[in-house]
């Protein structure tokens, strides 16, 4: 038993639970920092690894206080990049590959790194738009490729072998993380959180055991998440204070690796993001078996529809399996969570009221939520549409170099999301939309679950508010074929007017770190226009 207090500094965590015998990781590709290491760790292997990075940093003149930029693809070894940095006590900021040059290099003028880690994918894209990522005083270390394409760059793999420097940890009420936000309606903000902020809340909430959501001694956990988002932290530790037996990375989300990954190692937890599991949908049928012993599915990130809800659970040999959802942002962390059964999905088949779109309930000690009216900021009654505001423990420390965008968010203590929604008389949140892609008289969120309901091939659906046109602008993809007429006016039937509808390729839309669609961008791309019917003030 540890005699010590279990750390909330993630460059601390890996240290600290070395010695644990489970669980043992498996990865879907070798970590791209490591690409000698293979695809199995045990936790001291990563706690060597963590450690012998922070050497490598070191060894490129990162120290107390600085700033280190990661970018590069997805994969966990971004959560180890940060936690060797958070080790000697400088700041680490994970920022997706996803990003184009033009918006890296803003990231960058605002963070100011003193080192930047990064891809070839992504020093290659910088260098043929014939933009430069960093300054003068920053040392950019390749990941992998070619070294020279940035300024004075050296590869990552050449400090192999570094001193490894002594533990420095910041104090847990200081700076130990940049997240970004999602980047759908601009250029994303650095989120800066805390040990306190964003692990000290969060301790608690990972490791209670809750009947049939608590992670099990037997579990096999799987994850395929954004890892540059701060719930790669959070899940990181729980995988480290509650440990399963397996931990399943998925890095890549392409179905084929991902079916054959589940296969050899059947998950009992399945975490992914909404898009992801839209677009896995088919493997429910294809690769029925590797989802036969999952009890519990999670989704964060952003809402899920219920057709994609309802093929994973059909797919479950298990008895009760059970569908967790979480709301929350960057800034805030996890906000509220439900809980959907099989019998409760199958049940809503059809409807016009997903209930998918009911996000759950604030979490007990930890979150408070109001709806307000967003031009008196006067709380509304229940049942009636207005603001979303939220008061948290794990609220973030501000936006670096942005501190006025973050007051503006602060409304007496209470933090603006940005979403508008419905809370019923027993404190259940329903979602409608972000405000600035409101469509007045209803829902694209509820419109899109509709949609994916009824439109059995779509795998991404979108609905757009149009100041300029009048009617609301499906985007859709699909796993085949054509969409008639006749097959579209079925779908339409009883729902608002709408225009008709762009079917363009799931690849075709633009997405961000964490595969939501940008819905700026593909304004612009189906519409040649980004008006809107929100303001877009708290975004």
């Amino acid at each position: 038993m540890k005699k010590t207090p279990r750390p909330k500094n993630l460059g601390a965590l890996f240290e600290y639970y070395a010695d644990a015998k489970t669980p043992t990781w498996h990865l879907d590709r070798p970590y791209d920092i490591a690409p000698e290491g293979g695809r199995t760790y045990t936790v001291a292997a990563l706690a060597r690894l963590v450690a012998e990075m922070s050497g490598r940093l070191h060894a490129a003149g990162l120290r107390r206080g600085d700033h280190l930029a990661i970018i590069k693809e997805n994969h966990h070894d971004v959560v180890l990049l940060a936690a060797a940095a958070a080790r000697i006590g400088a700041l680490p900021a994970m920022i997706s590959s996803s990003n184009a040059p033009d918006v890296h290099a803003k990231i960058m003028e605002r963070f100011q790194p003193k080192v930047l880690v990064a891809s070839g994918s992504v020093l290659g894209a910088a260098a043929a738009q014939g933009v430069r990522l960093t300054g003068p005083g920053c040392q950019v270390l390749a990941v992998d490729g070619d070294p020279s394409l940035a300024e004075g760059g050296i590869s990552l793999a050449s400090l192999a072998g570094a001193d490894i420097p002594a533990m420095d940890l910041r104090p847990d009420h200081e700076p130990m993380i940049c997240t970004h936000t999602s980047g759908t309606t601009g250029v994303p903000k650095l989120v800066v959180h805390s040990p306190n902020t964003l692990l000290g809340v969060l301790t608690k909430l990972e490791t209670m055991p809750l009947p049939g959501l608590s992670i099990r001694p037997d579990d096999v956990f799987a994850s395929c998440i954004a890892f540059v988002h701060g719930r790669a932290i959070t899940w990181t530790f729980a995988q480290l204070a509650r440990p399963p037996k397996k931990v399943v990375i998925l890095g890549g989300n392409e179905p084929d690796l991902v079916a054959e990954m589940l296969s050899e190692h059947r998950p009992t937890v399945l975490e992914a993001c909404p898009n992801i599991f839209q677009r896995w949908e088919h493997l429910t049928e294809t690769h029925r078996p590797a989802f036969s012993r999952v009890r519990f599915f999670v989704n964060t990130f952003d809402a899920i529809h219920p057709p994609t809800v309802r093929a994973f659970m059909d797919a479950s040999d298990q008895r009760r399996p059970v569908w967790g959802q979480v709301w929350g942002q960057s800034e805030t962390g996890p906000v509220a969570m439900a809980v959907y059964s099989r019998n409760q999905i199958r049940k809503n088949e059809g409807a016009l009221d997903p209930v998918t779109n009911v996000v759950g309930r604030p979490i007990p000690f930890i979150t408070q939520v109001k709806i307000v009216d967003p031009d008196t900021r006067k709380r509304v009654p229940a049942g009636e549409a207005g603001v979303v505001l939220v008061k948290t423990k794990g609220r973030c420390l501000t936006y670096l170099g942005e501190d006025d965008r973050a007051q503006e968010k602060d409304w007496d203590g209470w933090w603006n999301t940005g979403d508008l929604g419905v809370k019923s008389r027993t404190g259940a949140l329903r979602l409608q939309d972000r405000e600035v892609d409101l469509i007045p008289g209803t829902s694209s969120i509820a419109l899109e679950s509709i949609l994916l309901e009824r439109v059995r091939k779509a795998t991404e659906v979108i609905v757009l508010g149009d100041p300029e046109g009048g009617r609301p602008v499906p985007v859709l993809s699909l796993s085949e074929g054509e969409l008639s007429e006749t097959q579209w006016q079925e779908a339409t039937r009883g729902l608002p007017e709408l225009a008709p509808p762009h079917v363009i390729a799931w690849e075709d839309f633009p997405r961000t770190g964490t595969w939501k669609v940008r819905r700026f961008d593909l304004r612009r791309q189906v519409l040649d226009s980004q008006a809107t019917f929100g303001t877009g003030r708290w975004t």
